[in-house]
C-alpha cells in the first residue's frame, strides 16, 4: 500500500532539503549546487536566501564567488534569471531551452517583431557582439539595429537573451555594489569545458533531492518544461513513491530523508524570489490559504514572505532612514503567540545585523495583522 504523506510531513522534508529547518555547514557553493540555483533576478535579495540557509554567512563569500566566475547570474529555469554554478549553467541551459524558446516565439511584445528572421544569423551576430566584452541592452540594441533596421531593437536583443546563453557580468549582483545590467556570452566569460553531460533524467534526480518528494507537474512548475512524465517513467523503477492527502502521485529518491512532521521549524525570512514559493504546482506545502488572500500577484514590489512554524505566516519590509533600519513584521491574520513573537525578533535582529551591518539603530516592528484585499 502507497504511503500518504501529510501536508506537514511534506512540509518538513521541502524545508529540511530547502536547508530551512536548520541552517547548514555546507559551502556556498556547494549550496547553490545542491538548490540547483537559486532564482536571482534582483540583484540582491537572493544573498538573504542564502543568508537564511547557512551558518555564519556573510555576504562577501558570494560577491567574490561572482566576481570571481565560480558563481554566475543566467537564464535558466522558468525563463528567470538563476544564480548557479559554471557547471549547472552549461549542463542546465540545453534542457531548458524550449522554455525559453516558447517564451520568446509566444512573447505578446517580441514573438512578431521576430516572425521570420535568420535566428541562424541573428546569433551569430549577437555572439560576435557580445563574446568580446559586455554590452548593456541599449548598447546591443544599437549596434543589432545597424545589421537589421527593419526589425525592432529590443526584440532583437530579446530573441538574443534567449537564444544565447548569456552570463549577466559584475558589478551587476554583488552586494554593495551597483551597475547596469550587461551580458555577455556564456562560453566567453565561464569558458567552454562541459564536464557533465545534459541530462533530464539527472536534472529530476537533483530536483527531488533539492524539492522532494514530488509530483510530476511540481518537476515541471519548476522547471517551466512539459511532457516530463516520459522521462520519469524511464528512471521510475529507481524512485520511491508516495501519495499527498489528494492522492497525487508523488515521486523521491531511494535514500532520501523524511523528517518527523513534528520537528520544529524555525521562523525563516525569505527573499522576493524565493524558489521554496515558487517550484511546485501544489504549494501547499509551504503556502496557507491566507497567503493566497493577500492578493500578491498583482502586487509590486513583489512581496517578502515570513515562515512561522514552516508556513507562510506574513510578510516583512526593510524601511532605512538617517542611519537607521527598521524591518517591519506584518502577520496575515492574527498576532503571534508569545512564543513565535520572540523567535520572530530574535531571527529579524539577526538579519537587520546582516543587511544593514552599518546602521547606527536597528529595529524590528510587529506590525497588527496585514489587511486582506
Amino acid at each position: 500500500m502507497t504511503q500518504v504523506l501529510s501536508r506537514r510531513a511534506l512540509n518538513r522534508a521541502t524545508l529540511d532539503r530547502q536547508l530551512l529547518l536548520r541552517r547548514s555547514e555546507l559551502s556556498v557553493v556547494d549550496a547553490v549546487q545542491h538548490l540547483v540555483g537559486l532564482q536571482a533576478q534582483t540583484p540582491h535579495t537572493w544573498y538573504i536566501g542564502l543568508w537564511s540557509r547557512l551558518a555564519g554567512f556573510v555576504p562577501e563569500q558570494a560577491a567574490e564567488l561572482l566576481t570571481g566566475r565560480e558563481l554566475v547570474r543566467i537564464a535558466l529555469m522558468r525563463s528567470t534569471i538563476h544564480l548557479v554554478t559554471p557547471d549547472d549553467a552549461r549542463a542546465l541551459r540545453p534542457l531548458i531551452q524550449p522554455v525559453l524558446d516558447r517564451d520568446l516565439y509566444r512573447n505578446h511584445t517580441h514573438g512578431k517583431p521576430i516572425e521570420g528572421i535568420d535566428m541562424a544569423k541573428l546569433i551569430r551576430d549577437g555572439v560576435e557582439l557580445l563574446a568580446p566584452e559586455p554590452l548593456t541592452n541599449k548598447q546591443l540594441g544599437t549596434l543589432l539595429g545597424r545589421r537589421w533596421p527593419d526589425r525592432a531593437p529590443t526584440s532583437l536583443v530579446y530573441a538574443i537573451r534567449n537564444q544565447v546563453p548569456l552570463v549577466q557580468v559584475p558589478p551587476r549582483g554583488v552586494w554593495g555594489r551597483s551597475g547596469p545590467i550587461a551580458h555577455t556570452t556564456a562560453d566567453a566569460w565561464i569558458g567552454t569545458d562541459h564536464t557533465i553531460a545534459p541530462s533530464l533524467e539527472r536534472m529530476i534526480l537533483r530536483y527531488l533531492a533539492a524539492f522532494g518528494p514530488a509530483g510530476v507537474k511540481d518537476m515541471q512548475m519548476w522547471s517551466g518544461l512539459t511532457k516530463l512524465r516520459e522521462i520519469v517513467d524511464r528512471i521510475r523503477p529507481g524512485l520511491k513513491t508516495f501519495q499527498d492527502q489528494y492522492g497525487q502521485q508523488l515521486f523521491d529518491l531511494p535514500d532520501a530523508v523524511l523528517p518527523d512532521p513534528d520537528t520544529p521549524a524555525p521562523p525563516r525570512f525569505l527573499y522576493d524570489f524565493d524558489n521554496v514559493l515558487l517550484s511546485h504546482a501544489d504549494r501547499t506545502r509551504v503556502i496557507t490559504d491566507e497567503h493566497g488572500e493577500q492578493g500578491y500577484r498583482t502586487q509590486r514590489p513583489v512581496a517578502q514572505i515570513l515562515l512561522v512554524d514552516g508556513f507562510t505566516a506574513g510578510d516583512w519590509t526593510i524601511s532605512r532612514d538617517n542611519g537607521s533600519a527598521t524591518i517591519t513584521i506584518r502577520p496575515y491574520s492574527r498576532p503571534f503567540t508569545t512564543h513565535d513573537a520572540v523567535a520572530v525578533t530574535e531571527e529579524a535582529h539577526a538579519l537587520l545585523a546582516f543587511t544593514d551591518a552599518d546602521a547606527e539603530t536597528r529595529n524590528v516592528v510587529l506590525d497588527g495583522p496585514r489587511q486582506r484585499v
